[in-house]
């Protein structure tokens, strides 16, 4: 599979795609522009951000603020809030387990079942 052909057929912010998934893990593709996603935290799951393009700004709460870039990678570690958000368009691969919610316990208009994160 070619991951930036995955990105054609993500037609919305902050909505991410499974494309794979590797034993208990969920390989997903998202696109991020603007700063809808709120502050949360998985209380029990690491999740990894790789950007395949674009910049991202990684907030992770009582920390400076990083500047992710293409070919960056970062894991929020279980438990610890945080959130992303980016100026202009930018496109990211997620790696997350399977039990994993979206924004984590916090709702909000952006939050996406895994249902409707389906490729």
């Amino acid at each position: 599979m070619n991951l930036k052909d995955k990105f054609s057929n993500v037609d919305q912010y902050f909505s991410p795609k499974i494309i794979d998934e590797v034993n208990d893990q969920y390989i997903k593709v998202a696109k991020i522009k603007g700063q809808e996603v709120p502050w949360h935290n998985h209380e029990n799951e690491d999740e990894l951000f790789y950007i395949v393009d674009g910049e991202l700004l990684m907030e992770i709460e009582n920390e400076p603020a990083v500047t992710m870039k293409k070919g960056d990678l970062f894991v929020v570690k279980k438990g610890v809030n945080h959130r992303v958000s980016s100026a202009e368009e930018c496109l990211i691969m997620l790696i997350e387990s399977k039990t994993t919610e979206h924004t984590g316990k916090v709702k909000s208009r952006i939050t996406k079942s895994i249902e409707e994160q389906s490729y």
